[in-house]
């Protein structure tokens, strides 16, 4: 069965998704890193036993030579939420399990901590990006050394045309995450602060 493990928020710049990120839920976000493997780079707040992240391209960073994840490299507009992460005990065996373009399997690492996760050749994860990408931790889980400031998701609603064929193809068992049908592909989420609840979308 998997896991909820956290949401990704997509950014044009690493400040400006963290800004917008502070501003909306009124915590600090920390830690995060580069990808060299991606030339992406992230901050992060803990959410519990999950926990959220701003991830834009690293303008520092050399071009990967292939497609960014979380398809980044077309990433217009405002900040917002475009992806989510699911946690594996067997990445092989969930991804036979997955929709066709769920990905790759790349080992990755950032500082102490190693995965692997399931990448798409294209950068796209099914049904428009909201079927989530798949990682499997082969060590520490980030959200464990990430300071608690009090923010814990509530739900993280999923809306899209194809809302039965994306709930067909989870095997998720998490009461915070609702799928539904949308026109569109939305994820918005809801989080409890310490400044009462608040949303992002």
């Amino acid at each position: 069965m998997l896991r909820f493990d956290h949401i990704a928020i997509a950014a044009e710049n690493l400040e400006a998704g963290v800004a917008w990120v502070e501003a909306q839920l009124g915590v600090k976000l920390t830690g995060g890193g580069k990808h060299p493997a991606f030339g992406t780079h992230n901050r992060l707040l803990g959410l519990g036993d999950l926990y959220l992240e701003v991830i834009a391209v690293d303008p520092e960073a050399p071009p990967p030579g292939r497609p960014r994840w979380f398809d980044l490299d077309r990433f217009q507009g405002a900040p917002r939420i475009t992806n989510w992460v699911v946690e594996s005990d067997d990445l092989s065996a969930d991804l036979a399990r997955a929709p066709g373009g769920t990905g790759v399997p790349m080992a990755l690492s950032r500082g102490e901590y190693r995965w692997r996760m399931a990448v798409p050749e294209d950068g796209c994860l099914p049904h428009d990006g909201a079927f989530p990408a798949l990682i499997q931790w082969d060590g520490p889980h980030p959200a464990l050394a990430l300071p608690d400031m009090g923010v814990r998701l509530q739900r993280l609603v999923i809306g899209h045309p194809e809302a039965e064929a994306l709930r067909a193809g989870l095997h998720l068992a998490d009461d915070r995450v609702e799928i539904a049908l949308a026109p569109e592909k939305r994820l918005t989420a809801v989080f409890d602060t310490p400044f009462g609840q608040r949303s992002l979308g």
